[in-house]
């Protein structure tokens, strides 16, 4: 038994009110349980009860025994002063206010029907994975649908936080916030927070002015890399590197200090260098790339925006003075996805929150229109019968086993909530 488990009983009424009574015998009448916020003092605030034809207004506090009463040492906080029940599980003492007067005590245990307990103890029990796999596939598609949107909208309003972040540092410049998005994405889960600090030592003002020239701007991100510190023959590297170090001085930058990028564990065609490269090919072809993409619901026109490939000598190459096979290496749909998942979806949700504007349903229809993601929790919650359709889906899971499973947080979830009144 958990106490958040009698919140739960309390807050929805889940026991016997008809015939409450306190442990003195004297007649309970709940008028209103209180409003449950979750926060410093008592549990539920502003409760109204009628206790022997007397009615009180005030708080209710809970535990699983009224001893738990001292063992938090509610009797020296003033906060709980204005206690009017204090409602537990298993009563083991009278509990006293600073004034000695006592406070009536509802022992929840004799009015809980067995069937909510049972179906509590089943949600509960041992897991191998999350507590209800075995009971997913009884759930209602309608209150599933309901449930993933209230999900997705908490990783929205997750996800959000560090962009705006971003944005003071950016001094409320979008275009540069979209940039360092952008570059972290493009780094992926090995070089993101690098290529994230790359992206934040160049002034976005300097990407808008070299943009004409992919090779400046190819320097600029492989120097900041670290990849242009060595001495090679390679004529291109030699190229890059003076223009690296001729753009530093032109303004007044300096030499990035951060450890270089790593290349261990890729695949080549996710190798920094290619995906610097693609980077740097993409603010040269898109002059506008904030105002292009921050309100686009069209999955072609983003498609079709990121159509962009490596330049000439990357082409040939995955690094430095090593020639290969000539390929294009364009951004491939699957990598594109994951920029509308993870940066477009992300900036479009916080750039309208600064507008004021609501574009909800923009959202969830350009997701649905994406591939599902595929990784293990996706895996997992399609062997329990939960197959997602879209990316929509499969962000709400991720918040959902991430959020609430992993943090048995199952009376805040609406799949432990529905099983909880199942017979």
């Amino acid at each position: 038994m958990k106490e958040d488990f009698l919140h739960h009983l309390w807050k929805f009424k889940k026991f016997d009110t008809l015939n409450l009574k306190t442990s003195n015998g004297e007649e309970i009448v709940i008028v209103h349980v209180g409003h449950y916020l979750a926060l410093a003092g008592p549990d539920f605030f502003n409760a109204q009860i009628i206790i022997s034809d007397q009615k009180w207004a005030g708080n209710v506090e809970i535990h699983l025994k009224s001893s738990d009463w001292y063992v938090h040492q509610h009797e020296r906080d003033a906060n709980y002063e204005n206690v009017i029940l204090h409602v537990v599980w298993e009563h083991d003492t009278e509990i006293f206010r600073k004034n000695n007067s006592e406070i009536p005590v509802l022992e929840l245990r004799h009015y809980v029907d067995k069937t909510t307990i049972a179906n509590y103890q089943s949600l509960l029990s041992p897991k191998s994975w999350i507590f209800c796999e075995k009971q997913l596939k009884t759930i209602a598609d309608f209150t599933l649908r309901n449930w993933q949107e209230r999900l997705f909208f908490e990783r929205l309003q997750r996800k959000s936080k560090p962009i705006f972040e971003l944005l003071e540092q950016a001094h409320q410049d979008w275009e540069a916030v979209l940039f360092c998005l952008l570059a972290r994405n493009f780094g992926l889960n090995t070089n993101g927070e690098l290529f994230l600090k790359i992206a934040q030592s160049i002034p976005f003002s300097v990407i808008r002015k070299e943009s004409f020239e992919v090779e400046n701007l190819e320097a600029l991100l492989l120097g900041s890399a670290g990849v242009l510190d060595k001495e090679k023959e390679d004529t291109y590297y030699k190229d890059l590197k003076f223009r690296y170090f001729y753009l530093l001085q032109k303004y007044q930058l300096e030499k990035n200090s951060t450890e270089s990028v790593q290349f261990f564990k890729h695949r080549p065609d996710n190798f920094p260098t290619i995906r610097l490269s693609q980077l740097a090919n993409l603010y040269h072809s898109q002059q506008n790339l904030f105002s292009t993409i921050s309100t686009s619901n069209s999955l072609a026109t983003i498609y079709k925006t990121f159509g962009v490939a490596v330049s000439a000598y990357w082409q040939t190459h995955y690094q430095f003075d090593k020639e290969s096979p000539k390929k294009l290496k364009k951004l491939s749909k699957s990598f594109v996805d994951l920029i509308v998942i993870n940066t477009i979806i992300p900036l479009q949700f916080a750039y309208a929150k600064s507008q004021g504007k609501e574009n909800s349903e923009d959202l969830i229809q350009l997701l649905n229109e994406v591939s599902p993601e595929k990784n293990t929790i996706v895996d997992k919650f399609s062997s329990f019968g939960i197959q997602p359709k879209n990316a929509f889906e499969t962000q709400s899971l991720l918040q959902l086993k991430n959020e609430y499973c992993n943090k048995s947080r199952c009376l805040e979830c609406a799949v432990g909530m529905e099983l909880l009144k199942q017979s």
